[in-house]
Formats: structure tokens, C-alpha cells, sequence
């Protein structure tokens, strides 16, 4: 089985780093955390590369993570309210605008 992608986000990395990332693949990465660095040795185009970066935050996709959480869903009805919401919004005036529909809807009840 092949591993999950990651992104690997680095900062500070001299200008000649780039030239490690060039080819399209990586097939093995080693991070290491020091003391205001990070080293990151890579593999990629079957060779193995060093570089030193300022900091690096990888970020691993958990393809299931929000399915147990017990986050609102919106019926089709829902969805189309919060589109008109929306759409009024970004014209010119539409937040005013809006403020006064909802102003008189209150009044109603």
C-alpha cells in the first residue's frame, strides 16, 4: 500500500532550496526539529538531498476526520436561503439592505 500525500510548507529556506523541490516527486522525507531550524533531508529523482529551513509545518489529510463530528448539515431549501444571503451581500448596499429585511421580518413575529 502507498503512503497518504503530505504537504510539507517551509519557511525560510535559502533561495538555492528550490532547486531540491524542482523535481515533480519526492519519495522520502526526514524532518528534523532543532533549536530555530529545521532539517530537512530529501529524496527525490533517486537522490538524496539536505537543506536547512527557519521552520516547516507538515500537513497530513485525515480523509475521515469531520464524518464523527456532529456538524450541521442544510437541506436544499437551506443552501438556497444562505446562497440569496450571500449573493445579497456582495452587491453594493446589500449588507444595509439586508439589515432591513431582517429588521422587518422581527417586527412580524
Amino acid at each position: 500500500m502507498e503512503p497518504a500525500p503530505i504537504d510539507v510548507i517551509v519557511r525560510g529556506a535559502d533561495t538555492d532550496a528550490a532547486e531540491v523541490f524542482r523535481p515533480p516527486t519526492v519519495s522520502d522525507i526526514d524532518l528534523e526539529w532543532r533549536a530555530g531550524t529545521v532539517a530537512l533531508a530529501l529524496t527525490s529523482a533517486e537522490r538524496r538531498r539536505s537543506i536547512r529551513t527557519q521552520g516547516a509545518i507538515v500537513h497530513e489529510p485525515l480523509p475521515r476526520l469531520y464524518e464523527a463530528l456532529p456538524l450541521a448539515s442544510f437541506d436544499e431549501k437551506a443552501r438556497r436561503f444562505w446562497r440569496k444571503v450571500f449573493r445579497l451581500l456582495r452587491i453594493p448596499g446589500g449588507r444595509y439592505l439586508l439589515g432591513v429585511f431582517a429588521h422587518r421580518s422581527r417586527g412580524r413575529h
